[in-house]
This record gives C-alpha cells, structure tokens and sequence, in this order.
C-alpha cells in the first residue's frame, strides 16, 4: 500500500528549489566571495538593496545571523534594547541577542495592535536616567510582519510613527524584515516604504521564496562594511556563494506570487471555522489556531498526513509556494476526517 504524503504546514522554509531556481544555481557566476567578492552574491546584494531602499547589503546565511550582526554593530555591552513582546529576537534565536551581542532585552506589550506597540510606549521606554548605573537603552528590534502574532502586518503610516519615536528618543532602529515581502504584499507597497526611518534591515530569502538559505542584512554602506567583518567573525564568510546568491535572485523575481499564499491561507482559516475551530484571520501566509490541547492536536494532525507546529500555545499552518489550492483543500479534507 503507498503511504499518502503528508502536507507540509509546518513552515515556509520547507520549500525545495524548483527547475528554474535549480538551473540558475547551477549556471551561476562566481568567484571567492571573501577574497574578491563573488559576482553573483555581488548583483544578489546590489537587487536586494534597491528593493528595500538602502544604500547597501549583504548576504548571511540565516535571518537570525543577519539579526545578530545587526544587533552586534548597534550595541554595546549592557545596553538595553526593545522589541515587541513575542519578536523572533527575544525569543527564537536562543538568546544570541544577549550572548554575543551584549544587549539587555526589553519586551514592549502589544498595546496597538498584535504584534506592535504604540509610539508613546517606545518613547515611555527609552526615557534615560542620568544615574550612571541605570540601564542605557539604545535600540529598537521592530519585526515586519511579526511570526508569533500570527503574520501580523504593520502598515507603513504606523511604522514610521514607531521608527520615528524612537529616532526621537536617540535610538536607532533595526527591523526583522524576514517576512518583509509578504508585509508588502499584503498591503500591496514595495518593501522600500516598510523601512523607512530604520537603520539596519534583514529580509530572509527562504521564507515563501523558495531559496534554499540565505537572508540579508541591509543599511549604510559603512554598516555593511562593518557587518562584512562581523560575519566572518561568526563564521559566515562563504567562498563561491554565487550558487546560493543565484538562488537569491530568483527568489526576489517571485514576490508577487506571495499573494497566493495569502489566499490559500484565507481559504485554510475559512475552512478551520466551519469545521469548528478557533482561527484568528490571517493577515499574510500564517494561521493560528485555538486548541484544548496544542501538542495532542498537533501529534492528531501528523496522524491524518498534516504537519503543522505549536506556536505560543496554539497550532500553527503556514501556506507557501509548495502548496497549491488543492492541497489546502485536502488538508481540510483529512482534518475533517480525523474529528480533531
């Protein structure tokens, strides 16, 4: 008897390069990236750039590298930094954030809206002491759109509010753009006017893209000169990267293609409510569901051929490019069946 594939829900990072991405790969252009810098992962960085409306860029391996270095160029030891309460930052990247780059975290409620704060929060804040043993806060962490809020987006009218209080109040501001095209997606802006105000950036790459690996980290071309270095610092230094930085490039010829994710994400939520379930609307490609019992749920759902993931205390299904219209509805199909 064959096995009936599973539907994989669990993350948009579960995509495999198709032909096209493949063929690219393949057929890169490249050179030793640390010595000469590689011509591909040059015209990767130099596209990348230009869509986020920054001056430069630079590959890394993972968004939670590009978050560190930026963390790690912005901040010295013992200084304090905000995020929204649930960032990636504070708590999915094993607390580098603190380890290595010497930041003091500092959650900040949701208090307009999940997965955002208000402008009157950050600056309440980021209000110094004029004791010399008082913490010093020096960054803001934003995240766009932000993961454990269920992809919440944050428009571009409210963002700059935040970039610009905190501006205001003498901190610099870095944002975890690692769903950043799917935020502009949604609201249908290019990414360029979701960093507006921001110093520092990082977009992933391999987050409904479909690139096998790889983010950026962008800012001034004095940062990610900087940021060169401190790569290599942690490792990050690749040699003939011009066949993931191919990869890369037609990764960003396919952000317009988010927006079927974002249906199929809207037809899975849609879907969950008449079988029952408790959904909060999905504004992008993730979808949050209210169980009894997330980890009997989840186990339930590999059970009937569908992978999905705790998250916060709920289940989490993530839609991408691997998983067509067809797919959603057989999911809900063998969900239906199993009674969850």
């Amino acid at each position: 008897m064959t096995k009936t594939a599973s539907i994989d829900l669990r993350s948009d990072t579960v995509t495999r390069p198709d032909s096209k991405m493949a063929a690219a790969m393949a057929a890169a252009e490249v050179g030793d990236d640390v010595l000469d810098h590689d011509p591909t992962m040059r015209r990767l960085e130099e596209r990348a750039a230009e869509l986020l409306g920054t001056a430069a860029a630079l590959w890394v391996p993972s968004g939670t590298m590009g978050n560190l270095i930026a963390l790690s160029v912005h901040l010295r030891r013992g200084d304090r930094f905000l995020a929204p309460r649930g960032a990636h930052v504070l708590t999915h990247e094993l607390g580098s954030a603190a380890w290595m780059a010497g930041g003091m975290p500092h959650p900040l409620d949701w208090s307009a809206g999940p997965g955002r704060p208000t402008a009157d929060a950050i600056r309440a804040e980021a209000a110094g002491s004029d004791r010399y043993d008082a913490l010093r806060t020096t960054l803001l962490c934003l995240e766009n759109t932000h993961n454990s809020a269920g992809g919440a987006v944050t428009p571009p009218h409210e963002h700059a509010q935040l970039a610009a209080a905190a501006r205001d109040s003498g901190l610099r501001v870095h944002l975890d753009g690692a769903r950043i095209w799917h935020a502009a997606t949604s609201l249908g802006v290019p990414a360029a006017a979701l960093t507006v105000g921001v110093d520092t950036v990082q977009a992933c790459l391999s987050k409904g893209l479909g690139a096998p690996v790889g983010s950026v980290v962008a800012g001034t071309s004095e940062f990610v000169q900087e940021a060169r270095r401190v790569r290599k610092m942690l490792g990050g230094g690749v040699r003939q990267g011009g066949v993931l930085a191919a990869a890369g490039l037609v990764a960003l010829e396919r952000v317009e293609a988010l927006a079927d994710d974002h249906q199929h994400a809207a037809r899975l939520a849609d879907g969950l409510v008449e079988l029952g379930w408790q959904v909060t609307k999905p504004q992008t490609n993730i979808v949050l569901a209210d169980v009894p019992d997330v980890g009997l749920a989840v186990e339930r759902l590999r059970e009937s051929g569908v992978l999905a993931v705790p998250m916060d205390g709920r289940v989490r299904f993530v839609t991408h490019r691997d998983v067509g219209k067809r797919d959603v509805e057989e999911a809900l199909r063998r969900i239906k069946r199993s009674k969850i």
